[in-house]
């Protein structure tokens, strides 16, 4: 092998290296950004999953506050009926007394403000927790076609260094932006874009 040979393909070499060199910043960038949107979809994950719980147990909570109303009204109603026939003062008084208490007993089922466990804020409580469950899945989606885009970023990142072609990193690279943009929508605009 000749001198001039021997340099062209030192320059080749460092070419190459360099090149390289590149390739594996890239890598490492984005595999940063996928360790990011995987964490942030993690997070996104379990609070959904603990928002589904909780509308869960407050809409149980709900109609078991509905069910004891109904219960305490139709008692209440049926007590009233009684009332018509009872002939003693005393029996008809105290009958009154308890049907006043049930009629109490059944508008506190139906709203308790001071607790935020009548029926009503129940429901409203419930429905809170679900549009926060919502908004919790709908940022993990977006937070796996981020890390899905990364992940193939990675990959194309990785062909270039095999392959020597170029237009796999720049393939890489902007997979790299979507997968930015995704995670973006994730944290700041998870209704934006309708993925499921």
């Amino acid at each position: 092998m000749g001198a001039h040979e021997s340099m062209e393909h030192a320059e080749h070499a460092e070419h190459a290296s360099s090149s390289n060199k590149r390739i594996a910043l890239l890598i490492a960038v984005i595999a940063l950004f996928l360790a990011l949107s995987e964490t942030l979809g993690k997070g996104a994950q379990t609070e959904s999953i603990s928002k589904n719980v909780e509308a869960s147990n407050l809409w149980a909570f709900f109609q078991a506050k509905s069910i004891r109303r109904t219960t305490v009204q139709a008692t209440a109603e049926h007590a009233k009926l009684s009332l018509g026939v009872t002939s003693d003062p005393a029996a008809k008084a105290a009958l009154q007394k308890q049907i006043d208490d049930w009629t109490k007993t059944a508008a506190r089922y139906r709203s308790e403000p001071e607790t935020g466990e009548g029926s009503e804020e129940l429901m409203k409580r419930a429905k809170h927790a679900e549009h926060l469950r919502d908004e919790a899945m709908a940022k993990y989606h977006h937070y796996e076609v981020a890390s899905a885009a990364f992940q193939i970023g990675i990959v194309l990142a990785s062909a270039t260094i095999i392959t020597g072609m170029i237009v796999l990193a720049w393939g890489s690279a902007l997979l790299a932006v979507i997968g930015i943009g995704f995670t973006f929508i994730g944290l700041f605009a998870p209704h934006a874009v309708h993925l499921m």
